[in-house]
């Protein structure tokens, strides 16, 4: 009796492995290819921020050492602030340039230079760089996500350039034109073309990196909201969803953070050099043309492009954030119509008592006197499925009104950056304007 088993056990080790060698080389084909095309998603995603890392550091923002915050702070005060102040004192001075007008779009320009230096360098010194752009953690969910995160770095970067370069040909123009007015000598003008032109560029791109970088940020949690609307649609268990929500909403809750400082003195840098801008040019008492005002449009192109990219991506990830409520709403209403247990379960007008419906369209049935008859003998629900379907409701119910009043978005000191925000910003700027304007036209004139 031994020698059967013995080979009943040798023998079927080897029909599995002929049937394993007839199949594995397809499955194995293909986990390859898998694996290959995982592995080459994972190369563009760390290129792309490698590319993205390189890019900062050579603007300054890597401060993690101390060689590199002094080298950092050095070519700052060199190329932004003292270079072209030296070649603002050494142009003659006619009635082409003004140098009170060149001083101030200097400082402007500086100030928010700085901040943006400051507020970015510190972040990325304290959390580094996948950190700080919410990449490196829930690598379960990086595998669906790596494509569209390298897509959004890659139109960050393009953005960028885009809104640079116009502005960058502006400034180019200007000072050729001013080249040809402002009589000093060739190397003095070439050499003050070159660095104005540098300093310029350099300070305009730290300020519009942090703004395109936050424009970055705040389009990477749209794709995750945006996947968190599906997720609606797919899922029914309320109590995954509320974690889901509540990791969302922690993550803007820490954008909100690192950012409201940014966010604060940016609007008021750019308030406060506009003002003074209308100020002086409102009460200048000469002419002023494109030649000794044109950096005053320059500045002011690049400055409202900033402010708007950082308004236009806190507003739309806070309204889809908010939008999150309208949506489980029409998901829990949907649901609840649809369910199979309140298809099964209505109230007798007579007794007042659950009984079964014969389905979604019973309320359209004309019921013969037989069928009457026959609804005295149809079995109740038993009060496990009544319990199911109220506790069922009555989490979706509650998931619904934390939704509500839990809505989530960009805030900036406990206000919310939404149309609300836009518009009272934009009355407060009219505000100050009309007071600008009635302060030196109205004085001007008297």
């Amino acid at each position: 009796m031994a020698d059967p088993h013995i080979i009943i056990v040798t023998e079927t080790p080897l029909l599995n492995s002929a049937h394993n060698h007839n199949h594995n080389p397809h499955q194995q084909l293909q986990e390859q290819q898998q694996n290959l095309e995982v592995i080459e998603d994972a190369d563009d995603l760390e290129q792309s921020l490698s590319r993205l890392e390189k890019y900062l550091s050579f603007l300054g923002f890597n401060q993690s050492t101390l060689l590199s915050f002094s080298l950092s702070w050095v070519a700052f005060i060199v190329i932004g602030v003292a270079l072209p102040v030296v070649i603002l004192e050494l142009a003659s001075c006619s009635t082409y340039q003004i140098k009170e007008f060149e001083l101030q779009i200097l400082a402007s320009e500086s100030c928010l230079a700085a901040v943006s230096l400051i507020c970015l360098s510190h972040n990325l010194r304290k959390y580094g760089l996948r950190k700080f752009l919410f990449v490196d953690r829930y690598r379960g969910q990086m595998a669906r996500f790596r494509d569209q995160y390298v897509h959004q770095i890659s139109n960050s970067l393009r953005l960028l350039v885009w809104w640079l370069l116009p502005c960058f040909l502006l400034k180019i123009a200007r000072e050729v034109v001013r080249i040809l007015y402002v009589h000093d000598s060739w190397w003095l003008s070439v050499t003050g073309f070159a660095v104005l032109i540098l300093s310029w560029t350099y300070v305009s791109v730290i300020s519009l990196a942090v703004c395109a970088l936050f424009h970055l940020l705040c389009n990477l949690q749209v794709i995750h909201f945006d996947d968190y609307a599906k997720l609606l649609e797919r899922e029914s268990e309320v109590l995954l969803l509320i974690e889901e929500h509540i990791r969302l909403r922690h993550q803007l809750s820490k954008i909100s953070h690192r950012f409201r400082i940014f966010l604060l003195l940016d609007f008021s840098v750019v308030t406060i050099s506009q003002i003074i801008t209308l100020f002086q040019t409102t009460g200048y008492s000469g002419t002023i043309t494109i030649i000794n005002g044109g950096d005053f449009a320059v500045t002011l192109i690049v400055q409202v492009f900033g402010i708007i990219l950082c308004l236009h991506a806190a507003t739309k990830i806070s309204h889809r954030a908010q939008n999150v409520a309208s949506i489980a709403g029409r998901w829990h209403a949907l649901v609840t119509c649809s369910s199979t247990d309140a298809s099964q379960l209505r109230i007798s007008p007579s007794s007042g008592s659950l009984e079964a419906a014969s389905g979604s369209n019973s309320l359209n049935t004309d019921y013969s006197e037989s069928d009457l008859e026959s609804l005295d003998y149809v079995a109740m629900p038993t009060n496990t499925q009544l319990a199911s379907y109220v506790s069922s409701y009555h989490k979706r119910q509650a998931f619904v009104m934390y939704l509500q009043t839990n809505p989530g978005g960009i805030t900036i000191f406990g206000w919310t950056c939404d149309r609300g925000l836009i518009n009272t910003i934009f009355f407060i700027q009219l505000t100050l304007i009309t007071f600008v304007l009635g302060k030196t036209i109205i004085s001007t004139s008297e």
